[in-house]
């Protein structure tokens, strides 16, 4: 393409953008040095550099590539060896499937073209670029992960060393404990066919009971042999690191096993009882992953309610419900759509249950004195855009995390509250100032999890005066209430008439006019304007929303109604589906 050398300083001598003294300033100067030419020129303020570039383009007939704007695609990148790019001062840009295209700095350099022509062993199309920037771009393109993969994969044995394999600990127990292992592979493998939450290990006196928790309720198993409860229970502790001598006070720990090319992470919890230790374990499968928005169940209206806040740039969002309501697989989904290489988020978790690549997890340890307030605090010194705080428990977390809010972070935690209403007045109790929280506060969702009725089974059902008089208590008193299914029971769903769960959302959005009002302390004025806020629905609405959608029953509506209002009359809960929340002092700053 290029068989005879140009001489750049007579082409600029010939278009009179320098003059004959600067060139031969200029080749003097590269007579002592021996650096390029053109870099000379423009180091002496001679010319600028995109003259230079625009002049070749024209001379050699080739495009002018900027580098900075230039979409790269890493597999034609790694065509031209780091070494090779750095030496000719070339990069790789293009790939036909006859030629490659590749950017020079010196696009003249007709040595650095015949090699990079032998090392490619294709035909080249030039492309001039800015010097500049291709060195820039060089130390971006390339990277040492090609290193970083060649050490990870040396150390990839030690990375699963905690991981158990029931099926390897069955054939490498002895006789003696063969028996237990092969029991606990049962209840593990059964656990997660049928996608138990939990697995409860109960000793009594002639017995011992094993239950699952699916879908929120407990299925009961019992085993006659008693005496299997302390030896199950041991080698649970041997499982997870825990001292088997001690049987006096409880104990915590965690493990991961392997069940049916199931990576399930085990959160065990043992506690002395009159008949021996009980042991609680919490599964959750690491398989499944975190899940999409979409996949929660979640209204449109409040999906995309939870998208918008997610996007603002600070604040604070807050999740509420009891233990086991779903508060972090929402706020894990909303991290997934927040999770991208331009944000730094930290999550701060007691214990971490999800695990995302590019997030910053911390395992809290109150033992060691690494409590929620003393990570978060350290966190905000990471520059963090996103914090994740597992639970606020108490005042010094709630207080490090409004004004971690009100200083530029987005952050994100759970509250156990009773509806998102209510929240306001626990962080009130806290001590935290009304102003402070006013401005801080973005949302609030509260939730449950109702279970799902089984799409195998389900019929179409007709309620009753009674449910039918709740129902209007709680929804108001329209024309007709349809829609209402249930299961009657199959293979599919255990003859429960339900299968899995879907969760229940109540959203309270913070704007100017309730900022305004909860600026000012007066937690009744507050609970009113929060109420009537347009677009507010209680838990008890959602929940009768899905029931008439066919998505759940109206006795999990119901259930759902007494967990959140337990001591109000049905005719209260039809003004505003609330609690009444005790009046505050007003308070003054």
């Amino acid at each position: 393409m290029i068989r005879k050398k140009i001489r750049i300083g007579d082409l600029l001598v010939e278009q009179k953008l320098i003059s004959q003294a600067q060139l031969e300033d200029a080749l003097a100067d590269q007579k002592k040095t021996g650096r390029k030419l053109g870099r000379i020129l423009i180091e002496h303020g001679y010319v600028a550099e995109n003259l230079i570039l625009e002049v070749l383009s024209r001379q050699l007939n080739i495009p002018f590539v900027d580098l900075l704007h230039y979409k790269f695609k890493p597999e034609v990148i790694k065509l031209l060896p780091e070494v090779q790019a750095r030496r000719f001062r070339a990069i790789a840009l293009a790939r036909s499937e006859d030629s490659l295209m590749v950017g020079m700095a010196d696009p003249t350099d007709i040595f650095g073209f015949d090699e990079l022509s032998r090392i490619l062993q294709l035909p080249l199309r030039l492309a001039v670029v800015r010097e500049s920037d291709l060195l820039s771009t060089l130390d971006n393109v390339y990277r040492k992960t090609d290193e970083i993969t060649e050490f990870a994969g040396r150390l990839s044995t030690e990375l699963h060393a905690s991981d158990v394999d029931l099926q390897a600990l069955v054939s490498d127990a002895d006789v003696s404990d063969a028996p237990v292992v092969k029991l606990l592979q049962s209840v593990f493998e059964d656990a997660v066919q049928v996608n138990a939450s939990d697995i409860h290990i109960e000793p009594e006196e002639k017995m011992v009971r094993i239950r699952l928790r699916v879908d929120g309720i407990l299925q009961e198993q019992v085993v006659d042999e008693a005496n299997i409860a302390a030896a199950v229970v041991s080698r649970l502790k041997l499982i997870a690191g825990l001292d088997i001598s001690e049987k006096r006070l409880p104990q915590d720990g965690r493990f991961t096993v392997n069940v049916k090319a199931h990576n399930v992470d085990v959160r065990i919890s043992t506690m002395p009882m009159q008949n021996g230790e009980s042991v609680v374990m919490r599964l959750l499968d690491q398989t499944r992953g975190t899940f999409e928005l979409e996949e929660l169940g979640m209204p449109p209206r409040i999906r995309s309610a939870y998208e918008h806040v997610l996007k603002h740039p600070h604040g604070m969002v807050l999740v509420t419900g009891p233990t086991g309501s779903g508060k972090t697989t929402t706020l894990y989904a909303g991290l997934r759509l927040l999770n991208t290489p331009e944000t730094k988020i930290i999550t701060v978790e007691d214990p971490v249950e999800y695990r995302l690549s590019r997030v910053n997890q911390v395992q809290v340890n109150a033992d060691i004195g690494l409590t929620f307030s003393r990570v978060l605090r350290s966190a905000l010194r990471q520059d963090p855009d996103i914090v994740l705080v597992g639970e606020i428990r108490d005042e010094e977390t709630a207080e490090i995390a409004v004004r971690a809010a009100m200083t530029g972070h987005l952050v994100l935690s759970t509250l156990h509250t009773n509806n998102a209403i209510s929240t306001i007045n626990r962080l009130l109790d806290m001590n935290i100032r009304s102003y402070l929280l006013a401005s801080a506060l973005n949302a609030v969702i509260a939730q449950r999890l109702v279970r799902r009725v089984c799409i195998g089974c389900a019929q179409d059902t007709v309620i009753g005066a009674e449910k039918m008089a709740y129902i209007r208590a709680i929804g108001g008193d329209q024309a007709a209430w349809n829609g209402f299914k249930r299961g009657i029971g199959c293979s599919r769903c255990n003859f429960t008439g339900y299968h899995g769960r879907v969760g229940i959302y109540e959203l309270l959005l913070i704007d100017h006019e309730l900022a305004r009002i909860l600026g000012r302390g007066d937690s009744n004025e507050f609970t009113d304007a929060a109420a009537k806020s347009p677009g507010y629905f209680t838990l008890a609405q959602a929940a009768l929303e899905a029931a008439t959608n066919g998505i759940t029953t109206i006795e999990e509506v119901m259930r759902i109604t007494a967990e959140v209002d337990t001591d109000t009359p049905a005719e209260s809960r039809a003004v505003n589906g609330i609690l009444e929340v005790p009046d505050r002092p007003q308070e003054t700053h």
